[in-house]
């Protein structure tokens, strides 16, 4: 994955930050022909292409045909990064949403993927109900709305970025742009 061989190849840390892509979807989510009503978006064909991109990632893409609202998920997530190996909710979040079709609002889905990876119920449920860390993706929301973030993903380094799915070397030329190092 490409952020996986930045981060090996220059001198930079990598920080996830949340974004309220639809954030009005309601809880039980909806069909993507329904989110894209009245957009003139050939949703087949938009699937089609995400596909491709994901594949000339090495990624899986599975048949997805809802979205689901990713506040709960990114709450999850910004606690389960402070525990050890915990990074790694990224990855099982995007596999449960973008190949498994896993309801991501739903607080036992969200459980059953954080344990998976060692963080116990318990806690989960506890972080999910009390809302915790709402405010530190209240906070990422903010930023990325004073930045200009309108899409995900968005690679933002110090007041530089660029938006979508960009080929390694663009990546590489925005971070020559900003003054980063080779490691």
């Amino acid at each position: 994955m490409r952020i996986e061989k930045l981060r090996t190849e220059w001198d930079i840390d990598v920080r996830f930050v949340h974004f309220p892509l639809h954030p009005k979807t309601p809880s039980e989510g909806m069909t993507l022909e329904l989110l894209f009503a009245g957009r003139d978006i050939d949703v087949p064909a938009a699937q089609a292409r995400m596909k491709q991109l994901m594949e000339a990632e090495g990624l899986p893409y599975g048949d997805r045909k809802m979205t689901y609202n990713s506040r709960l998920a990114q709450e999850l997530a910004a606690f389960v990064v402070t525990q050890p190996n915990g990074e790694q909710i990224h990855e099982r979040l995007f596999q449960a949403y973008f190949v498994d079709g896993i309801n991501i609002a739903m607080t036992e889905n969200l459980i059953e993927i954080a344990t998976v990876i060692g963080i116990e119920e318990s806690v989960c449920r506890e972080v999910l109900t009390a809302g915790h860390y709402r405010a530190a993706v209240d906070k990422d929301w903010d930023r990325s709305r004073n930045i200009g973030v309108t899409s995900v993903p968005t690679f933002v380094i110090g007041q530089h970025a660029v938006a979508g799915a960009q080929p390694y070397h663009v990546l590489e030329q925005l971070l020559e742009h900003s003054g980063a190092r080779r490691g």
